[in-house]
């Protein structure tokens, strides 16, 4: 599942939990899919962010290459 199903997924479960006709066992299941997509979310948010973070020059006219896994400067 891509990040943005999840995130969609993520607010269909946030409108049932909404929703006063959601019985409370199905609440339940809903909750813990929602604990499971969150992690998971948060997870693939933290690995973007140290993408980002890999290719964010220090200064604007030169790149840190020395955070890049497995390279050194030559």
């Amino acid at each position: 599942m891509s990040f943005e199903s999840e995130l969609r997924r993520m607010e269909e479960i946030t409108s049932l939990l909404k929703d006063e006709n959601t019985g409370i066992e199905d609440a339940i299941k809903l909750f813990e899919e929602a604990s499971g997509l969150s992690r998971k979310l948060n997870r693939t948010l933290k690995e973007i962010e140290r993408r980002i973070e890999i290719v964010t020059p220090e200064r604007e006219d030169e790149f840190d290459v020395d955070i890049f896994k497995g390279e050194e400067n030559a």
